[in-house]
């Protein structure tokens, strides 16, 4: 199932592990893998889980965020 929610991989030097946000879908919405490959495959299980149980029980999908590119900031001297 292909979607453009958001999904930010970060490697963790505490938990030895690569550590996975799905924001669009709340805080506490995380997964994790050993490797980039694992955790980006959880990621999408996990994506997918969570539209299709949001489908069978009526509840409204988040918006995907789009991303937006952000203005270079001049810094004054």
């Amino acid at each position: 199932m292909k979607s453009h929610y958001t999904v930010v991989i970060q490697w963790s030097d505490e938990d030895e592990c690569f550590l996975v946000s799905l924001p669009e879908w709340g805080e506490l919405c995380h997964t994790h893998g050993s490797s980039y490959e694992e955790a980006l495959n959880n990621a999408e299980e996990v994506l997918e889980l969570l539209i299709e149980s949001a489908i069978a029980n009526g509840e409204t999908l988040p918006e995907p965020k789009p991303f937006r590119r952000s203005l270079p900031i001049a810094l004054s001297q």
